[in-house]
């Protein structure tokens, strides 16, 4: 069995976990997730929920998997106490990672493939009945999407069988810097559009009235959703890099540090995006292929915007690749500790298996549309969604906080230990009763719910 592999720096691992929390999530999945649930409220809900709830729940993830040195099925069998069961569910969280890659990789392929449109200049001048019929073409032509997602699956695998310093953590470096740099510039321009200040307004100026026609009910458990997944929050994505850290600096400050970068990318994707909405008569509640529809239409009305759509979706593929990278990194790391596998052997595997789980996926467009899984117009992606959003994730996040907090688990008093072993921001132990009681009934009744509500 390898020795556990640690890595080179702070920064590397606050680009690391932030580069795996950081990718289509927030500038695919956060914009049309705000479009679908009114705009401004759910922005307010999504950042609260960050904050009270995102923050507490990735310090246990990192404290689980620094104190036990694991992933975490493991990380859970080694700090439970004798005789109880929490590391079952590390089982489903197993799963829950491979499930994320089976579609991440098909929404990476999408992006992979806009940014060979671009480069070819397929977009210049292109109207947006153009841009809709080549989405459209995208999305019934498996060939497509299956050939892309290949190209991605081979990358993920190259650069994580590469050794996390010299692989996963160098490059992740230089993906999250030059995303963030692209998108500040695209974010100030794109705020000087014809109409953009309507486009603002929908995004960043809360409205019970346009939360009310969705369902505040469903907006604030979309935010929540919404913050459990751009955090990669429970299914043990986090504990993975916490596995990776020393003791030098508390968890608290690193926490704080990932949710702040992760939520300025998602942000700044939103005033790219809303603007170009109402600027360009897109419909904001677009679904899943808004960015597709948006920026294409924004790069064909701006100077030079071959180059800047080329860099645009060049830095996107960055951050889909920084996810895939993150999770699949949380993926081998399970064989590696569970059957004593050399990264390269768990590299191979994981990148075998997911290839092939993520046929469907793209199958579900077109060949298979017939198959309307969960509810009527439903496709298999939608499956998949449906297993990592509203199941492993927040019932993980559940557990994380039980595990932690409960006498029956590892407990708050280990927990609190561990969190804040190094220099930096401290827990105070008078959270304890929030982080006891109130903490998991709000996750509890949300998970909850989400299941009630989707049917």
């Amino acid at each position: 069995m390898e020795t556990r592999e640690k890595l080179k720096s702070r920064l590397g691992f606050i680009l690391l976990s932030a580069g795996c929390a950081i990718g289509i999530g927030n500038v695919w999945r956060f914009p049309y997730m705000t479009g679908q649930n009114g705009g401004g409220f759910f922005v307010l809900i999504y950042v609260i929920c960050l904050v009270a709830l995102g923050v507490p729940i990735m310090t246990m993830e990192y404290a689980i998997g620094r104190a036990s040195g694991k992933s975490i099925l493991p990380a859970l069998r080694k700090l439970e106490p004798k005789g109880t069961k929490w590391h079952i569910f590390g089982y489903f969280a197993i799963v829950g990672n491979y499930v994320l890659l089976m579609f991440y990789s098909i929404v990476s392929a999408w992006i992979l493939y806009y940014f060979v449109l671009m480069v070819k200049g397929t977009f210049v001048g292109a109207t947006t009945e153009l841009i809709g019929d080549t989405f459209g073409n995208m999305m019934g032509t498996p060939g497509i999407m299956l050939t892309y997602m290949v190209i991605t699956m081979v990358l993920t695998v190259l650069i994580c069988s590469s050794g996390l310093e010299a692989g996963v953590e160098r490059i992740t470096k230089v993906m999250m810097i030059s995303l963030l740099a692209i998108m500040i510039v695209l974010g100030i321009w794109a705020m000087t559009l014809p109409g953009a200040g309507e486009g603002i307004r929908f995004y960043l100026q809360p409205s019970l009235s346009k939360a009310r026609e969705v369902g505040i009910g469903k907006v604030i458990y979309s935010a929540l959703n919404q913050s459990f997944f751009t955090l990669s929050l429970g299914m043990g994505s986090m504990m993975i890099f916490g596995s990776y850290i020393s003791k030098e600096h508390s968890l608290a400050g690193e926490s704080i540090l990932v949710v702040i970068l992760d939520t300025v990318v998602a942000l700044t994707a939103g005033l790219i995006i809303f603007p170009a909405c109402f600027a360009f008569d897109i419909a904001p509640d677009s679904g899943t292929g808004l960015i597709f529809l948006t920026l294409p239409r924004v790069f064909a009305e701006i100077p030079g915007g071959r180059l800047w759509g080329s860099l645009f979706f060049l830095f996107l593929y960055f951050a889909a690749m920084s996810t895939m990278v993150g999770v699949f990194e949380n993926d081998i790391s399970f064989s590696m500790d569970l059957f004593g596998w050399t990264r390269k052997q768990a590299s191979a595997f994981s990148g075998i298996i997911i290839t092939l789980g993520s046929v469907p996926c793209a199958l579900g467009f077109n060949v298979w549309s017939a198959f309307q899984p969960l509810k009527e117009g439903n496709c298999i992606m939608d499956l998949e969604d449906f297993y990592v959003s509203n199941l492993v994730l927040p019932f993980g996040a559940l557990l994380f906080c039980l595990f932690c907090t409960s006498r029956y688990g590892w407990g708050f008093d280990n927990y609190i230990e561990e969190v804040n072993a190094g220099k930096g921001l401290k827990i105070t132990p008078k959270l304890k009763f929030y982080f006891k009681y109130i903490l998991p009934v709000i996750v509890c009744f949300l998970a909850v719910y989400g299941v009630v509500s989707y049917f």
